[in-house]
Parts: structure tokens; sequence; C-alpha cells
């Protein structure tokens, strides 16, 4: 695995504020997809994840076309 640059301070307690949003978030994602869609996510067929990435992509691709939107009209 390749050697990383130092990174300043601010950047590392940056880095870490993500990290740690992060793990609460995908904690929180992971169980309500098991509670909605049941069984186990790593035994599901390759065309049903795959259905389910893109829809995720697609779902994705439109909330950020609407934020873009909407701080479009905000700021100009």
């Amino acid at each position: 695995m390749k050697q990383h640059e130092p990174m300043e301070p601010h950047q590392e307690a940056h880095l870490t504020r993500i990290k740690e949003e992060f793990l609460v978030l995908v904690d929180a994602k992971y169980r309500k997809g098991q509670a909605e869609h049941g069984g186990n996510l790593q035994e599901k067929p390759l065309q049903d994840l795959t259905d389910l990435a893109v829809a995720e992509a697609v779902d994705q691709v439109v909330y950020l076309l609407t934020l873009r939107e909407q701080l479009r009209r905000e700021f100009l």
C-alpha cells in the first residue's frame, strides 16, 4: 500500500469528522435496509444487487440535481 503524505492538523481533523459521521450513517442505513428488505445482503443475487445499486445511483443524481437547482435559486 502506498504511503500517504502527511496532512495538516486541520485536514486530519476534517477527515476524522467525516469518518465518524460516515460510521453513524452507514450503520443506520444498513440496519434500515435490513429491516425493510430482510435476508442477507451478501447473499443477494448479482442481478438484484446491480438493480439496487442502479436505483440508488439514480436517486442520488435526482437529489444532487434538485440540490443544485435550489442552490442556484437561493444564491443567484
